[in-house]
């Protein structure tokens, strides 16, 4: 049977949320940095009009009894997007899955307000949004060979040296998402900088659990704004797909 996370008052506390001994907050390393939360008129309609049925509250998960199939008011398959951005792969891979729980995490409220638009044009109901730390929600809140599929596309590469902890394809994350997916569960990923490329293959190659690499681009995966702007900038761009193989 599948190992249960642990109960809200047993979890330890949600980034941005830790104290030290005399109340400071603790400062985190964390793989995303947050923006501004200004909405243009459009969002802010997108907002108003669906984020009561569709975003999840950050404090909904310290409730007793949380779950995903509450979330989303039926149990079914979960897919996991981190940092959907705008929504636009969202939609698309959401529409062509309607039998799958997708869950999108974006912490930038005017993205995830375009998402929720989104979403609504596509005439889908699949979807939740959610702000929390993935690498943190991942760990806590998603039960072990329990995930269908989860997409990583275009994660902020942090190409500063002094940033590359932050970066989100590490080892211990990896060795985490992982034990999340189920045997046979698919990971895809995108990146438009070669070197974060390299650093991905190197991290999952070295998962015992996982096989795959690099493969063409992914036909399902809509091009997106991240993908033209890397384009336009003249990089790469790089899928890479692994499944957990045990």
């Amino acid at each position: 049977m599948p190992e249960q996370p642990p109960d809200a008052g047993s979890r330890p506390a949600r980034p941005h949320h830790k104290l030290t001994d005399d109340g400071r907050r603790v400062r985190e390393v964390l793989t995303y940095s947050r923006r501004g939360s200004r909405f243009t008129p459009r969002q802010a309609a997108a907002w108003e009009a669906h984020h009561d049925a569709w975003v999840i509250p950050d404090e909904a998960v310290d409730e007793p009894g949380f779950s995903w199939a509450r979330a989303f008011g039926r149990e079914a398959p979960l897919a996991i997007e981190i940092g959907c951005g705008i929504g636009e792969a969202t939609a698309a891979l959401a529409a062509t899955r309607p039998g799958t729980n997708v869950l999108a995490l974006e912490v930038w409220r005017p993205g995830v307000a375009e998402t929720l638009g989104r979403v609504a044009e596509a005439g889908l109901d699949n979807v939740r949004v959610c702000g929390i730390d993935a690498v943190w929600l991942l760990e806590h809140l998603v039960e072990p060979d329990s995930l269908d599929e989860l997409w990583t596309f275009f994660p902020d590469p942090w190409h500063k040296a002094k940033h590359h902890k932050r970066r989100l394809v590490a080892p211990a994350f990896t060795a985490t998402a992982t034990q999340r997916l189920r045997p046979g569960g698919r990971w895809r990923l995108a990146t438009d900088w070669a070197a974060y490329a390299e650093q991905m293959v190197e991290v999952l190659d070295a998962e015992p659990a996982l096989v795959g690499g690099v493969v063409e681009r992914w036909s399902e995966r809509p091009v997106t704004k991240f993908e033209r702007k890397g384009l336009a900038a003249g990089r790469t761009i790089t899928d890479l797909a692994y499944v957990r193989s045990r």
